[in-house]
């Protein structure tokens, strides 16, 4: 959110919330703070983040309750408690917004909320009537910045005032383009680098397809059609119209070149913003979670693999016992074994016995480490093809909860999150039928799989699952009526899309019938054994088709 994307979202804001009253603020993730001002016609909700890839403020629909127990909405909910929004300040080209307290119009602000769009150095701060910090949303310490560190209880300060010059709608085209030619700059270079409040965004709405173009390779014929451009976005910045959104080709969006229609609210800028903002930030969040995901079960992986390949190691060294068998019968059959030969002996018998022993032992580590092994490779090919926030979300209790994970303690809002998981209905996995009309489940996780291929499974249905390949279990409700060739290849191809062999043109896939299905004892949940089977060839891609008509 640029300044020029700013000033137009605050125009929107000041003719709706001034004046308002303070009711609610919460923190609905480490980035992001929401207000609620009651105003004449209702209630309000204000979004600022400060996020490095998204600052931004803007009016957004009610949210979910969630977050008004952190520290910071509280602090910001004792120290606005009964003032009113009389003031909403930008000063030039800033990105700094001042949100001003007090407690009614035209008395002595009491509280300042100051945020600071500036990317990764974006801020919030709680302020009193002296400019001291009450709260904010990090500390800045002396060893991130020596220039102006800022903690609660120093004088808030701005930061250094922005270089270059103040854009002027009076300024000549001659001069301006005069400014633009001091340097052998690339034209979208030259602007960020001449003039204030112009974003890469700005920048490149305003050059165009020239914006790689060096300035001194321009001709007469292109800087004025540059310069009425220039004219245009300065008028629209002046004049502080309403103005709309336009997503532009890169993605990006654009405020200043298009106008709203002629119906819409009063909030019409700031509630597309949201709009945009709104999916694209809650695709971050689900990646960043799925990545985190990722990473756990990779490191559990490396540790398990460890273990495997130590245990492996000790099976290598049992046949040693036999060795160090016959080197002992060696030492003792000698006509007179000397006390320290007959000691020996007795420590090589020892130790080939431990040996023989250990087998016995190792094989069933051995057989615990690879069912983990093939558990957290099926969480990885989960977590891969994961759509949902939910589905991440029921992943990450899987981890919580996985084979051989040790209990630890645990804080009393901890101990009652987890009941709440215990408690949790039962899976609901994907549904989708044939075109004979037979349903197909298909197992998104470890818990889903068990469902429906044991819990849920009934005589005459047949299981899937791609042959020696980590995915999902598909099972095909045969019970509920016959199923022909079409229904067994739509199971197989359900199976080969949702494993890790979805990339592959053809994928064989098992089909066993489910009372043919035995859960391994001890075993993770959705781990089970089957006797004999068919084996099925699926195309993931044929599953496209049947997943794009439910």
């Amino acid at each position: 959110m640029d300044a020029t994307t700013l000033r137009a979202v605050l125009t929107e804001l000041r003719s709706v919330l001034l004046p308002s009253r303070f009711e609610k603020a919460q923190q609905s993730d480490p980035h992001t703070l929401q207000l609620a001002l009651r105003h004449l016609d209702g209630v309000q909700w204000l979004e600022a983040g400060w996020l490095a890839e998204a600052p931004r403020l803007l009016a957004i629909g009610a949210p979910p309750r969630q977050g008004d127990g952190s520290t910071l909405a509280r602090q910001l909910q004792h120290g606005l408690k009964g003032l009113a929004l009389v003031a909403i300040e930008q000063q030039g080209w800033e990105r700094i917004v001042e949100l001003v307290f007090a407690r009614r119009p035209g008395d002595p602000p009491e509280r300042r909320l100051v945020l600071e769009l500036m990317g990764r150095h974006s801020n919030l701060f709680l302020l009193d009537s002296d400019s001291r910090v009450i709260a904010t949303a990090h500390q800045v310490r002396p060893n991130q910045s020596r220039q102006r560190p800022i903690g609660c209880g120093d004088r808030w300060v701005p930061p250094p005032p922005l270089s270059g010059d103040q854009p002027l709608l009076e300024e000549s085209q001659e001069r301006w383009h005069q400014r633009l030619t001091l340097l052998p700059l690339p034209l979208g270079r030259a602007l960020l680098a001449t003039y204030q409040g112009i974003s890469p965004a700005l920048a490149r709405q305003i050059s165009g397809d020239l914006i790689d173009t060096p300035v001194v390779n321009l001709d007469a014929t292109q800087w004025p059609l540059l310069h009425s451009r220039w004219q245009r976005w300065l008028q629209a910045m002046q004049q502080q119209e309403r103005h709309g959104l336009r997503i532009t080709a890169d993605g990006g969006y654009c405020c200043w070149d298009s106008s709203p229609p002629e119906a819409a609210s009063p909030l019409a800028l700031n509630r597309a913003l949201a709009d945009y903002y709104g999916p694209r930030l809650e695709r971050s969040r689900f990646e960043q979670r799925r990545h985190a995901l990722t990473q756990s079960l990779q490191s559990l992986a490396g540790r398990e693999q460890s273990n495997l390949d130590q245990q492996q190691h000790l099976l290598a060294a049992v046949p040693e016992g036999e060795s160090l068998q016959m080197r002992a019968d060696t030492l003792l059959s000698q006509p007179s074994p000397s006390r320290a030969a007959i000691d020996e002996a007795q420590a090589l018998y020892r130790l080939a016995r431990k040996r023989r022993r250990s087998a016995a032992a190792i094989t069933p580590r051995l057989e615990l480490h690879q069912e983990r092994l093939a558990w957290i490779e099926a969480s990885l090919t989960f977590l891969d093809q994961a759509e949902t926030s939910d589905q991440l979300a029921d992943l990450a209790d899987e981890l919580e909860q996985r084979p051989g994970r040790k209990p630890a303690l645990a804080s009393r809002s901890q101990r009652r999150q987890g009941a709440a998981t215990q408690q949790k209905g039962q899976p609901v996995p994907l549904e989708v039928r044939t075109a004979s009309g037979l349903r197909l489940q298909v197992g998104r996780n470890h818990r889903q799989n068990e469902w429906i291929s044991l819990r849920q499974a009934r005589r005459g249905d047949l299981w899937f699952h791609a042959q020696e390949i980590p995915g999902s279990h598909v099972v095909l409700k045969a019970s509920e009526g016959p199923a022909g060739e079409a229904d067994l290849l739509a199971a197989a191809d359900l199976a080969a899309h949702f494993s890790r062999a979805r990339g592959n043109a053809r994928v064989p896939v098992v089909m066993v019938p489910t009372e043919d299905l035995q859960r391994l004892p001890g075993a993770a949940a959705g781990t089970v054994r089957h006797r004999g089977g068919k084996v099925v060839w699926g195309e993931p891609p044929r599953a496209l088709s049947l997943l794009g008509a439910t």
